[in-house]
């Protein structure tokens, strides 16, 4: 028994060491980049055994939540942090919140791979939303209702088509409100007239809808047209952290940069910062 016990405790005395080292980074926030920050994690985990990186969503405003209360280490958002979220930040910790773009996204608009409409201006995609529009005819396409799908408001997905699309009105109270950017393709791709937004990431099964840009000139959100700036709803994608990032936080936010950590970004279907 003393030799078994003997035993156990040079396990254990080998094994703890490793065990202290593996400090786990947490990740939790926007639903749009939670399938690319699980790819990250999984690859950098690869690449170094001893590192945990945890990632969840909830939305990009339950990540910035998280990052002002204390439970996550990063914050994914695939909008900017408001003011008022950098204040409680720095009431709470005395330090301000660090912004780092990790990648860039075109905001998609989904319409049903049968769809007849390939083209929308901005105009008509915000009346579309609030409710001025309600027949797909008024847009090109046939007599018939429009179905609209949007996000929940703790979404950057919602807050960034709010702000940029509908200018701060509100949605039409017949969208439907779903959980996540994968469930408003799902719902598109059911339905034959419907339109839904999210992650150009998640296109797949539905028909993405080309947008008007300044230039008049209509334009899919593709890597050509989010890098020139072109396609009218190009965005970044966002990291916070509390202060400047350090220790095991800021090596796995480094490898996300990374080329290594690129290459997941356009894998995923997003497109690259550098």
């Amino acid at each position: 028994m003393k030799r078994t016990l003997q035993a156990v405790s040079l396990a254990l005395a080998a094994v703890l060491p490793a065990l202290a080292s593996a400090q786990t980074v947490t990740v939790k926030g926007s639903d749009t980049m939670v399938i690319l920050a699980q790819r990250w994690a999984e690859n950098y985990m690869k690449e170094n055994p001893s590192k945990r990186v945890q990632v969840t969503g909830g939305g990009s405003g339950v990540g910035l939540a998280s990052l002002i209360n204390g439970t996550t280490e990063i914050a994914t958002a695939s909008r900017s942090i408001k003011d008022a979220e950098k204040v409680r930040v720095r009431e709470r910790f005395n330090v301000l919140p660090t912004e780092i773009a990790v990648a860039r996204d075109g905001l998609a608009v989904y319409v049903h791979e049968s769809s007849p409409i390939d083209t929308l201006t901005l105009e008509q995609l915000r009346k579309i939303f609030t409710g001025d529009l309600t027949n797909w005819k008024d847009v090109g396409g046939p007599d018939a209702k429009i179905v609209l799908y949007s996000r929940e408001n703790s979404s950057g997905t919602y807050v960034f088509f709010k702000d940029e699309v509908l200018k701060g009105d509100d949605f039409a109270a017949v969208a439907q409100t779903l959980p996540g950017t994968a469930a408003v393709v799902n719902a598109v791709a059911k339905e034959k007239l419907g339109i839904g937004y999210g992650g150009a990431a998640y296109a797949k099964g539905v028909k993405e809808v080309k947008l008007v840009g300044k230039d008049g000139q209509a334009y899919l959100p593709n890597a050509e047209n989010v890098a020139s700036g072109k396609y009218p709803l190009a965005r970044a994608l966002f990291m916070y952290t509390r202060g400047k990032p350090s220790g095991a936080v800021k090596e796995f936010i480094d490898y996300c940069l990374s080329p290594a950590g690129q290459s997941v970004v356009t894998a995923v279907g997003y497109f690259p910062v550098k």
